[in-house]
């Protein structure tokens, strides 16, 4: 008779019972629900082009407010409001990646504990 090996719940490798994996993921679930609706409220200030342009952003990179800081900007060139144009564009990338970055941040601190469970339970459910 040929031994089984890995293996499902209870089997080798499986660092925890099924009930306690449930409630892990289930709490990781209502963090990561909670994390969520932080970012929603949590706002960056990101400025480009030397402080001439502040963007307001969410943790959902929702733009909230743009600022231009007139007496920063060349408007004696007569290809000022291109380069404006331009800036805006530079800048609300910026912030989106921040943003981005940001919400990355945060789901990583609340799915850290998740490593732990795949190396220990859940690869041997996934082939591994």
């Amino acid at each position: 008779m040929a031994k089984r090996r890995g293996g499902g719940f209870g089997g080798p490798g499986m660092g925890a019972n099924p009930n306690a994996m449930l409630k892990q993921l289930q709490k990781m679930q209502e963090d990561m629900v909670k994390a969520q609706e932080a970012l929603a409220e949590e706002l960056l200030e990101v400025q480009a082009a030397g402080g001439a342009i502040t963007v307001v952003i969410s943790g959902h990179q929702r733009v909230k407010s743009i600022t231009i800081k007139p007496e920063l900007l060349d408007t004696s060139d007569p290809e000022w409001t291109t380069d404006l144009q331009d800036l805006l564009v530079v800048a609300i990338n910026q912030a989106i990646e921040q943003s981005q970055q940001r919400a990355a941040e945060r789901m990583e601190a609340v799915s850290g504990g998740m490593s732990g469970m795949l190396s220990g339970g859940l690869s041997s459910l996934l082939g591994g």
